[in-house]
């Protein structure tokens, strides 16, 4: 699903009037209509219930009214409240009232007394205020009204709030809020998301994101130009690799784990247990001598492969050798997690990666070995092998010398450029994590959730990653499906237990369970 600009909008509302919608206005009625069975279904039904719509001024409101039409005239009690001053004609405004929607607004409610009332007494609220094309602070009787709708939040019998393609006061294209925007259940978002509502803080007030069909044909060449997608379920289902029925263990690959260390030795666990998990025919980890007792104990389904240790329980330059002759027999190889980073391991892993004649081996380098990466010159021209890598925000800052801030401050640009500077995929991690291609298109992961910021549920996201490049998928694929895999099982995650408490390994194990119903999607 395509994830827009507010130019980029606009073009393709123009691109669908050229392809044979018959007017924008048709769009804006298409809009309406969508809105208003968004709300039906969000209030279980209209007969009944009490609806109030805050208008604005422009083509925000104009959308909101043609919703009063509807939901009147399927037995709600709809009220239109002007916030603002709307156009003289209005010509959405006598339909509504003659469907019997009640106009009332702040020219009669100068103390927006009434305005508190219609709020109380209804079911839901939704804001039609300020569209896409308010970038200025709010003032006046648009900021009353919407502090309205926050206050509103802490009543025991509020209201549900549900915003008309973005919440007033948001930053379509960048996702910055004024102090005043609400705080929404859910964005009904018309024909696409906008940029704003995947970004922070934005991303904080949209409540749950629904996006509706506003009549604009598939297909289009200023469609196809755009390079930022939300994953879908339903797209991320068709991305899966089959499961022949004549298969065997090594139809679906062998991944290789390179990982661990005396003081991580979970990191290596979890990496691999993922990658099996995930479906990986066979997976063997490589990690230092000390670490291969305890690692064989808890995962009986690994290949184990020791390799010489330093006196800190960490890999031994010298173990590369070892590494770099049997390599033929691996689909892919996953390097990092939990190795450390000193050194010794920076020497392990130029000399694993970097060295003379390099592997031309998939690969998958995530945390300590991005670590590592880092101290080391212009190590991705000395790559031979395509590659992902798996960063935080603070290993990004770390791989490109900026600062965790202007990371953040810019995430989806960020990931790109660095994407097409390493040409190698980047899975820029954390809330809507983002997975960048060399080529220039960004995906976006529609999940945000703190029960996924503790230790090792990276080690399981790059176990993931590498049991589905294994498994064939391209690695721009392997890593999108990847980061929708472990962020849905993360969702049923904090469904059964909730958001805090949850670990890594809570993860692994409903990895096939995700993937199933992913298939059904």
């Amino acid at each position: 699903m395509k994830v827009v600009t507010v130019d980029q909008m606009v073009g393709l509302e123009l691109a669908a009037v050229r392809n044979g919608v018959s007017s924008l206005d048709t769009l804006m009625e298409n809009a309406g209509l969508a809105v208003a069975e968004a709300a039906r279904t969000e209030m279980g039904g209209t007969a009944g219930k009490r609806v109030l719509v805050l208008v604005g001024p422009g083509n925000n409101g104009a959308d909101g009214l043609v919703a009063t039409r509807h939901l009147s005239r399927w037995g709600a009690n709809v009220t239109a409240y002007l916030v603002t001053g709307r156009p003289d004609p209005d010509p959405k405004m006598e339909p509504a009232r003659a469907y019997g929607v009640t106009v009332t607004g702040v020219d009669q409610d100068p103390e927006l007394a009434a305005l508190d009332g219609l709020i109380g007494r209804s079911h839901l609220v939704i804001d039609a205020i300020l569209g896409t094309g308010r970038s200025r602070p709010l003032t006046g009787a648009v900021q009353a009204a919407v502090s309205r709708l926050d206050a509103c939040r802490q009543s025991p019998r509020r209201p549900s709030l549900m915003a008309m393609d973005l919440p007033t006061g948001l930053n379509p294209d960048t996702g910055e809020v004024d102090p005043a925007c609400p705080t929404m259940d859910v964005t009904v978002a018309l024909g696409y998301p906008q940029v704003g509502l995947i970004g922070f803080p934005g991303a904080e007030k949209i409540g749950r994101l629904e996006v509706v069909g506003i009549g604009i044909p598939p297909g289009l060449p200023e469609e196809s130009e755009i390079d930022l997608e939300l994953m879908t379920p339903d797209w991320v289902g068709e991305c899966l690799p089959a499961r022949p029925l004549n298969s065997h263990k090594g139809t679906f690959g062998h991944v290789l784990v390179v990982a661990g260390s005396r003081n991580y030795v979970g990191a290596a666990s979890l990496a691999s247990q993922a990658a099996v998990r995930t479906g990986a025919g066979l997976t063997t980890l490589a990690s230092p001598s000390g670490v291969y007792p305890i690692a064989a104990s808890k995962l009986t389904e690994v290949i184990h492969f020791p390799l010489a240790d330093d006196r800190e329980g960490r890999f031994h330059p010298k173990a590369s050798h070892a590494l770099r002759n049997d390599l033929d027999r691996y689909n892919v190889m996953l390097a990092g997690c939990g190795m450390g980073s000193t050194p010794g391991t920076r020497d392990f892993l130029e000399r694993l990666l970097l060295g003379e004649s390099p592997p031309s081996l998939p690969m998958v380098i995530d945390a300590d070995g991005l670590n590592n990466l880092s101290g080391l010159d212009e190590w991705w021209r000395r790559l031979a092998a395509p590659v992902v890598l798996t960063p935080h925000p603070g290993e990004m800052a770390t791989l490109t010398g900026l600062s965790t801030a202007e990371i953040q401050g810019d995430r989806i640009n960020s990931a790109r450029h660095w994407s097409r500077h390493w040409n190698a995929t980047v899975v820029l991690k954390g809330a809507h994590t983002l997975i960048a291609e060399p080529g220039g298109m960004v995906r976006v992961s529609p999940f945000a959730n703190p029960g996924l910021a503790s230790g090792g549920t990276g080690d399981v996201l790059a176990g993931i990653i590498a049991g589905l490049i294994a498994q064939g998928l391209p690695l721009d694929l392997a890593a999108s499906c990847g980061v929708f895999i472990h962020g849905l099982a993360g969702e049923a995650v904090r469904d059964r237990i909730g958001d805090t408490g949850s670990i890594a390994s809570d993860l692994v194990e409903l990895l096939p369970e995700t993937i199933h119903d992913l298939k059904l999607a």
